[in-house]
């Protein structure tokens, strides 16, 4: 939707690739908070336990707001950041900073809005994300008409503003729904001698490698993006790439909801057979959704007539998403494994996993810039081959420990 407005805006291609730059360091950025969906899933369990969360999410929040500030407000800082480290060209990279300092609070808005989430799939209202989800939509949907069709300003702030609103909105609309769940099953006194308390130390221990596997698995997108602005014709595939990853994560966002799935559900084993064959079937699914896409007009369609990208950008866009349809069937198989190692607690084969992921993607795109390939395609197969790799990692540290990882999984929960 945002970049269906940018791209109807003056200087398409390079707010296009403002645009990229600004969500690639904002997703990175957040990266720590991302997974206090499945922390606040996890362990949410009493109101001792949500009382500790919530000052523990607090702080983290803090300190990824004062990072936010560094980068957008503090020249060298963003200077020795962005157009340095990332070799995004200073014409691109200037466009995009007043947008940085418009997602200052991205950051913290998306560490509450995730802790809440949590909270209504650890009791079971996964419908209401669902409704969030729309509501952000809807909000994000009027503030970006709104603002091409009745404001001057330039398309990467448009961008801003409006992944500012939807988010907020989502958050807002998240609180809402939680509190009548807090009300009845986290606030007042624990029932005496229910679960030992919940400790900093525990929550430290689970969420700390999962954050640092999220950091990980966000510093592929600016990697990716250094990456293209050293291939040949670098503001083509800068200004190609966000595109080429939103069409993507829309089919691998199927796979993505599964851990927090598999956290809330694998109680017994019972459960674990259907969890595996629904996964599977999500794993196949998605990619057979994306494969119908790529191959028939539908693509081509939505780039020209919903994006409304120019034909020179679509040459560079098809490509990039085909050699890419693997990644939704890829994103299910990680999420599974993932699924199972935070159920047992397990996480930190989640982040060396995520590691090898982060290395073979960078070996790969060396391997692109230093051939000079061209860039989107690179960048798709590079992340495919990290996955890869990641998933096997998994699948051999799952295989022997799995009895284990159940057992202490139905003790855990």
């Amino acid at each position: 939707m945002i970049q269906a407005a940018v791209a109807r805006l003056p200087q398409a291609k390079t707010m296009l690739a403002a645009a990229g730059i600004v969500i690639s360091l904002e997703v990175t950025i957040e990266s720590p908070v991302i997974m206090l969906l499945a922390t606040s899933t996890a362990l949410a369990s009493s109101a001792q336990a949500y009382r500790l969360l919530r000052r523990y999410v607090l702080v983290l929040n803090l300190l990824m707001t004062v990072i936010a500030v560094l980068i957008a407000f503090v020249d060298p800082v963003f200077n020795g950041l962005v157009p340095g480290v990332m070799g995004i060209p200073t014409h691109i990279a200037e466009v995009a900073r007043p947008a940085l300092k418009i997602m200052t609070l991205w950051a913290a808005t998306i560490g509450w809005r995730r802790f809440y989430q949590g909270i209504l799939i650890r009791f079971g209202h996964t419908r209401q994300m669902a409704y969030g989800t729309a509501v952000r939509l809807l909000s994000g949907l009027v503030v970006a008409v709104s603002l091409v069709l009745f404001s001057s300003l330039p398309g990467v702030v448009v961008g801003g503003l409006t992944w500012m609103t939807g988010v907020f909105s989502e958050l807002l609309y998240a609180w809402l729904a939680a509190r009548p769940i807090i009300r009845a099953h986290l606030s007042g006194p624990d029932a005496p001698n229910r679960r030992p308390p919940l400790t900093y130390q525990t929550v430290i221990k689970f969420h700390t490698p999962l954050a640092a596997s999220s950091v990980l698995s966000l510093l592929a997108q600016p990697m990716i993006s250094a990456g293209l602005a050293r291939m040949a014709f670098p503001a083509e595939n800068l200004a190609a790439w966000p595109v080429i990853f939103s069409v993507l994560l829309f089919f691998r966002s199927f796979g993505l909801a599964l851990p927090e799935m598999i956290i809330a559900l694998l109680n017994r084993s019972e459960a674990l057979a259907p969890l595996r064959r629904f996964s599977f079937r999500v794993a196949v699914g998605a990619c057979l959704a994306l494969g119908i896409v790529v191959f028939s007009p539908a693509l081509v369609l939505y780039l020209r007539h919903i994006t409304a990208i120019s034909n020179e950008l679509t040459q560079y866009v098809v490509p990039g998403v085909l050699f890419g349809i693997s990644l939704p069937a890829l994103t299910a198989v990680q999420s599974w494994f993932r699924g199972i190692l935070m159920v047992g607690s397990a996480t930190n084969n989640v982040y060396w996993g995520m590691g090898l992921n982060l290395l073979a993607t960078a070996a790969s795109l060396a391997v692109g810039i230093s051939l000079q390939f061209p860039g989107a395609p690179v960048a798709a197969i590079a992340l495919s081959l990290g996955m890869i790799v990641e998933a096997l990692y998994l699948w051999w540290r799952v295989r022997p420990l799995q009895m284990n990882i159940l057992q202490s999984a139905f003790e855990f929960t």
